[in-house]
């Protein structure tokens, strides 16, 4: 994909999924394009609006979103955006919470259910099969089995084109590839939490995108005169774009998808895509827990 605009930030390096194709790297989260605790409206639909229109134009061809988010509003604002899509942008939702109120998220994977989410995601979103569908979560109130067969099941009828997994351990990875082709994977995973690294690895080794989710955050590391900062001041990059700048050199399987309600940050955030670090400051920052 050529981008000749000027405007354009250098783009991130490409991936390659399996069922769903080529896409860029470094993507849009679109967890923050609503209310407080990820909750309703958010504060300015136009804003939010704008945001998703700026991420596009920049070159982003990969969003991720979720049917919990809002829960609704999230898929709403992007097709209200978006649709009619531009060709090879990619939509990614995810099914299994439920919301009781502002920051409550609560797994339910009963099949029924499941299907029912992805049924509402194909109107939200106004498409005929949704490019990727995750699990959020897998309940464990039911058989993860029950869960994974409904899955390939809607990916056989043509509702899904790709299939993957969130906050998941390599063993349910494995389990999972036994009823689908896993296409994705999506833990928590950045500087200073890398409780996922067996599950990067195993990403790596077999071919799955490995989004990190709360991609950014770098607490302590990122204070005035930590590592992050010195590395930042450095490269003349933000704390937040060598966060992102390190995931990417981090893996080739690694799909950052750094989430705002801000047409700045966003901006800041894709710019992390021409921030190259070398061999000592990555080292350095490998080294900083």
């Amino acid at each position: 994909m050529s981008h000749h605009n000027s405007q354009h930030p250098e783009l991130s390096a490409t991936i390659d999924l399996k069922d769903l194709g080529t896409v860029h790297r470094l993507g849009f989260g679109a967890m923050r394009i609503v209310g407080d605790g990820v909750w309703g409206e958010p504060a300015d639909r136009h804003a939010a609006i704008a945001v998703v229109r700026r991420a596009v134009e920049l070159g982003v061809d990969f969003i991720d979103t979720a049917d919990s988010y809002g829960p609704n509003i999230s898929e709403e604002i992007l097709a209200e955006a978006l649709h009619p899509y531009r060709d090879g942008l990619k939509i990614a939702t995810k099914v299994g919470f439920t919301r009781t109120g502002p920051n409550e998220w609560v797994p339910v994977g009963r099949p029924e259910y499941l299907r029912q989410q992805t049924e509402l995601s194909l109107r939200k979103l106004k498409v005929d099969a949704l490019d990727l569908l995750q699990l959020h979560r897998i309940d464990p109130k039911v058989d993860p089995e029950e869960q994974f067969s409904v899955l390939r099941d809607l990916q056989k009828e043509g509702k899904v084109k790709a299939l993957g997994l969130s906050q998941v351990s390599v063993a349910e990875l494995e389990q999972a590839g036994r009823h689908f082709t896993v296409s994705t994977v999506q833990n928590r995973y950045n500087l200073t939490d890398r409780s996922s690294e067996d599950v990067l690895n195993y990403a790596e080794k077999n071919g799955i995108g490995f989004i990190p989710w709360a991609p950014i955050s770098a607490g302590e590391l990122a204070r005035p005169g930590g590592p992050l900062d010195e590395a930042a001041t450095r490269l003349g990059a933000t704390t937040s774009q060598v966060a992102l700048a390190w995931l990417l050199r981090r893996s080739p399987a690694m799909m950052p998808i750094p989430g705002t309600g801000s047409v700045k940050h966003l901006e800041e955030n894709l710019a992390a895509g021409s921030v190259v670090l070398d061999d000592a400051t990555f080292a350095e920052l490998e080294a900083a827990r």
